[in-house]
């Protein structure tokens, strides 16, 4: 089980039976809005409510490297752009969809709606 403290703190919880373990994996000391999975479950994103985006290998147990930081006030979400883990996909409140390149943070397409979002 993965979570996120209000710190900006990865935590994990490894439950066996009734004995469970505690380790931090990482602490961006940003506020963690969401977590998602990539679909092979090799990565994590962490995504902060202020556009900053990590990954978390939990195989690799390193620290959790900033992929890209797009700043603004309106950002409210990112997730994997399946197939695959190479692409994440953001969205502002304003309808701005935007593809970025988790390799090395590279913006590359956007894509405006052209009507407010909101997440529910």
């Amino acid at each position: 089980l993965y979570f996120s403290a209000q710190e900006g703190i990865l935590i994990f919880y490894h439950i066996k039976d009734l004995q469970y373990e505690i380790k931090i994996c990482a602490d961006i000391s940003q506020p963690i809005s969401s977590l998602m999975f990539s679909p092979d479950y090799t990565s994590l994103l962490l995504v902060t409510d202020q556009g900053t985006v990590y990954s978390y290998r939990p195989a690799h147990s390193g620290e959790a490297v900033k992929l890209l930081d797009a700043p603004s006030s309106s950002f409210l979400a990112a997730d994997f752009l399946t197939p695959g883990n190479n692409y994440c996909v953001s969205v502002t409140i304003s309808g701005e969809v935007q593809v970025w390149s988790l390799e090395d943070g590279t913006f590359l397409s956007k894509l405006n709606l052209g009507t407010e979002v909101q997440v529910t």
